[in-house]
């Protein structure tokens, strides 16, 4: 029993280790996402942080109009990039998680 023991805190670190190196990696993974119209691109990585904003010139005349966009386009791309990276992590989770009958919940 004690060995069984030893052997799922060694693979609870390994697994930690993997979503670490995983969440490193998810700062290189880019997601881009744009207005109905293209008028607004945006791009940011799986963790969530911004890399560009393109804004169309004819976006600047109007600032309510330009602040729509950016919550739109914004919540889009941060929903879809939140999505990658529970995915990624999750993954990386499931195949490191011992079997212990009961503990089913990443399945």
């Amino acid at each position: 029993m004690f060995g069984d023991m030893m052997n799922m805190m060694g693979k609870l670190k390994e697994t930690q280790k993997k979503v670490e190196e995983t969440k490193k990696r998810l700062d290189t993974v880019l997601i881009d996402e744009a207005s109905n119209d293209n008028k607004l691109k945006i791009t940011l990585t799986a963790n969530r942080t911004i890399k560009s904003i393109e804004i169309d010139d004819t976006l600047l005349e109007d600032k309510e109009q330009l602040e729509d966009y950016l919550i739109l386009t914004l919540n889009k791309a941060l929903e879809n990039a939140t999505k990658v990276n529970e995915a990624e992590l999750a993954a990386v989770a499931k195949e490191g998680m011992p079997n212990i009958p009961g503990m089913d919940m990443f399945k």
